[in-house]
């Protein structure tokens, strides 16, 4: 597929040289720091040492000494409380962190996640009727919750009081809850706004903890699920989410829970954790108990304190994600068939494809792949329960959220984030939605989000990545949104040695540029440049740097995004 490749425009050069000068650091880094808003030496110090001393005040949260004090009031009079979750990474990793630690201080408390195929997404009147058929009073709602509000009312019917843990974007309307919890609220001036919906469950933690006298340790220990639900849910690693995750990267990586270090050993790797061995090691796995399954597998995993029944659940969860896997490419060859035998969808701006037979629980998997091999906005919509239900994914730049928003009067419910949705609607209005999506796709995207794009941060010399380079560059961690692993362009250099295909379709070669030493590169997908690349004859490459471990020896490795073969010039005639 063609990409293009951006680099960003030339930031203020004055900040650079100064900000480089008195940080005695590479003015490439000083640049890098300068894109992310950091321009002076104690916001650099703040950045490049997170510390949980950093952490906002808790009670700076809309309604937190509400949700606080009713908990205390469920505590004191021995209420029974539950537990609500999603079924997705988020949700499960809330679930656990919320009852994990509310089950040391008291005994009337259980969890629910809702039944992905047969209550759906969020709050359901099966999850109510549950909890008052068995005589709950208070429900915390982790992940989900915001726009329930005629679900809550239902509940207040029934003598159940809500409080509300969520991140999403509310609705209009508030639900009457007796606190919620959301940033994103209007009237909410808690100073930031992208917590995970895991991370607003560790704020009321925190925020008990403080009013009750908990030590802190008591809360840190689930920094390693708050750092699990950051890496899968696609939040930005700015601010708080990268404190948070900082702490628990380190500790995934040197003293996880139970059930993360049986996950962690099932997914075939033990240690070295970053963000994206999160991603597409543990999260899959996680999400695999509620798409094929039970999320309550999940959940009884991130709370084991048994090792033998964290390994069963553990290797039950690898188990359905390999069914998962299954279904994902079975589906997924059957969504690209179909569009590549179709005229009509091969030549549109967005990609909607529909089988009622498809699984449901893995559509969200097959919208991405549709999305990276077609690059538009994209929903595969399958039957469940007598409506339609679809997963949406979106390209760079283009906010999918309010695409649907212009297809809200053919849709029962929808929700999700400028790059990610769920939506349902009835089996009449398929057609009707095909077409009306593309027309606000079409109406709406430019021609420059349609085409696959490196943002590339700045232009680099080989000579440059020196060990101090690479040691500061790494501080820079832990990379995701808003702050993703630094892409470089370098350009006129050379092979050196070799540049052999790996795997099929993957280049692995060594690089250089004259006088210096050579690189080590591993070019994903790249494979179709081993025959263009030729001795002696200039190329551009661009990569972000990164270590390579192997058998326990570590050495500099660049990931090459791009290649760019210059052409070479006509013969004299």
């Amino acid at each position: 597929m063609q990409k293009r490749w951006a680099i960003r425009e030339n930031t203020d050069e004055e900040a650079i040289s100064l900000l480089a000068a008195g940080l005695n650091i590479d003015a490439v880094l000083s640049k890098l720091l300068v894109q992310r808003g950091i321009d002076n030496y104690d916001d650099a110090k703040y950045f490049f040492r997170p510390d949980h001393r950093h952490l906002h005040d808790p009670f700076l949260m809309k309604d937190m000494e509400k949700a606080v004090e009713r908990i205390e009031s469920a505590l004191l009079q021995n209420e029974k409380v539950l537990i609500y979750g999603d079924y997705d990474v988020d949700g499960t990793t809330a679930v656990a962190l919320v009852y994990g630690f509310f089950k040391h201080h008291h005994h009337n408390l259980e969890y629910y996640v809702p039944d992905r195929y047969k209550e759906g997404y969020g709050i359901s009147t099966q999850g109510i009727d549950y909890a008052a058929d068995n005589g709950f009073t208070l429900i915390i709602a982790l992940d989900c919750g915001i726009k329930s509000v005629d679900k809550v009312a239902y509940a207040a019917e029934k003598g159940i009081d809500f409080i509300i843990c969520d991140h999403h974007t509310p609705g209009e309307e508030i639900p009457a809850a007796v606190a919620v919890l959301d940033p994103k609220r209007a009237d909410c001036e808690y100073p930031y706004k992208e917590l995970s919906g895991c991370g607003i469950g560790f704020k009321l933690i925190q925020a008990f903890a403080e009013h009750n006298d908990i030590p802190f340790d008591e809360v840190s220990c689930y920094f390693d699920l708050v750092a699990i639900s950051i890496a899968c849910d696609i939040v930005h690693i700015t601010g708080e989410n990268r404190v948070l995750a900082y702490y628990g990267l380190h500790k995934i990586n040197n003293n996880p829970c139970m059930g993360v270090k049986t996950l962690m050993d099932v997914a075939g790797k033990s240690t070295n954790y970053t963000i994206s061995d999160i991603v597409f090691l543990l999260g899959p796995r996680i999400n695999a108990a509620g798409r094929i399954d039970d999320a309550k597998h999940a959940v009884e995993l991130l709370i084991a304190c048994n090792e033998d029944h964290a390994k069963l659940k553990s290797d039950l969860i690898n188990l359905k994600n390999t069914e998962r896997k299954g279904h994902d490419l079975s589906i997924t060859d059957e969504a690209l068939s179909m569009i590549d035998n179709d005229d009509v969808l091969i030549r549109r701006k967005s990609t909607v494809v529909f089988n009622e037979n498809w699984h449901k629980g893995v559509i969200g998997i097959v919208a991405s792949r549709l999305t990276e091999k077609y690059y538009r906005p994209t929903v595969v919509l399958t039957r469940s329960n007598g409506h339609v239900a679809g997963s949406a994914r979106s390209v760079l730049g283009y906010d999918l959220y309010e695409a649907l928003c212009g297809c809200s009067d053919l849709l029962l419910q929808f929700g999700g984030h400028k790059y990610a949705a769920g939506l349902t609607m009835e089996p009449e209005n398929v057609e009707a939605f095909i077409d009306r999506f593309e027309e606000v796709v079409s109406a709406s995207i430019t021609p420059e989000q349609l085409i696959q794009q490196i943002q590339i941060d700045a232009e680099l010399e080989l000579a440059q990545i020196q060990p101090k380079f690479f040691r500061v560059l790494n501080q820079f961690a832990p990379f995701g949104p808003e702050n993703m692993s630094p892409v470089f362009i370098t350009k006129n250099v050379y092979v050196s040695g070799y540049a052999n295909v790996v795997g099929g379709k993957h280049l692995k070669m060594a690089v250089m540029q004259k006088g210096t030493p050579a690189f080590d590169c591993i070019a994903f997908s790249h494979g179709e440049y081993a025959d263009k690349i030729k001795k002696d004859v200039p190329f551009d490459i661009c990569y972000s740097i990164e270590e390579n471990i192997w058998r326990e020896k570590r050495s500099i490795q660049l990931n090459v995004k791009g290649i760019r073969v210059q052409p070479l010039p006509n013969p004299p005639r």
